[in-house]
């Protein structure tokens, strides 16, 4: 066989290889690695936030339309000047959301996992498809309004200076939320909030 026919015959045999190689790196999901979790709908991350009553990005309406959240209220108490009565107030709207909403956010737990093992049993219908899907609705529904009604009774306690300060200090009055990461907050998930690349 001369050089030419040489090289001919290996890119035929290897141009497939090759193709074939490129094109199942194109088809790998964003969810790859997910698949080891135990409820694959929820990360770790969301399994502590709904534990502790934490907000889960489910206030967003609110946050981001400049109606503070207790907990960042909270935590910002001396950079936004509030008096003792509004701490004492705002301690307690937060101590009754987190009353609320823990349980709530243990039945999501629990109901996604009761989803999760149907799938992998192969027990899943779509009769049961439908009724845990909505009571999956229905906790998730409890829960959103749980911390969106919280976040709605914080404006009566501040003043406006306080409401714009809170604006400003979380990084909502910059033309570019995503150039603008509050000190305190995980990068990616202020990025993730925000929509940011």
């Amino acid at each position: 066989m001369n050089t030419k026919v040489t090289i001919l015959f290996l890119v035929l045999i290897l141009m497939p290889l090759s193709t074939f190689l490129a094109a199942d790196d194109s088809y790998k999901s964003k969810y790859a690695g997910e698949e080891k979790r135990e409820i694959k709908s929820l990360s770790e991350t969301d399994i502590e936030e709904l534990k502790n009553g934490k907000g889960w990005g489910l206030a967003k309406a609110a946050e981001l339309n400049g109606v503070p959240g207790p907990s960042h209220l909270l935590e910002m108490k001396y950079e936004i000047e509030l008096s003792a009565k509004q701490v004492r107030a705002i301690e307690d709207l937060y101590k009754k959301m987190k009353q609320e909403a823990i349980p709530l956010g243990l039945e999501l737990i629990e109901l996604e996992r009761e989803l999760n093992n149907h799938f992998a049993n192969g027990t899943i219908t779509y009769e049961l498809l439908g009724v845990l899907l909505e009571r999956v609705a229905q906790v998730q529904n409890k829960l959103r309004y749980v911390h969106l009604s919280t976040h709605l009774k914080t404006p009566n306690i501040l003043t406006p200076g306080q409401i714009a300060l809170y604006n400003k200090l979380r990084g909502y009055s910059s033309d570019n939320p995503c150039e603008n990461i509050p000190k305190g907050h995980d990068p990616e998930m202020w990025k993730k909030h925000h929509n940011c690349p």
